[in-house]
């Protein structure tokens, strides 16, 4: 799934894929937020590790669970 997060204050936007559900980012987003959390972290299919402040979260963006096609459909 990819994730794109807007960041304030910022002109780039952080963009990566994870093998997380979207169900679970979802739930970790909202917990961090409604507990009142300084920071979010995620991870990536490539095993880096993203730390956002909660602060300066602009938007996050959740993409769609199915993997993309590749080659032409008949």
């Amino acid at each position: 799934m990819e994730i794109r997060i807007g960041i304030a204050n910022t002109g780039r936007e952080l963009n990566f894929e994870t093998n997380e559900a979207a169900d679970a980012v979802k739930k970790s987003v909202g917990g961090a937020l409604d507990s009142g959390a300084t920071h979010l972290s995620f991870s990536d299919t490539k095993g880096n590790a993203y730390i956002v402040p909660t602060a300066s979260l602009a938007y996050i963006e959740l993409g769609t669970e199915e993997s993309r096609r590749v080659g032409f459909v008949a």
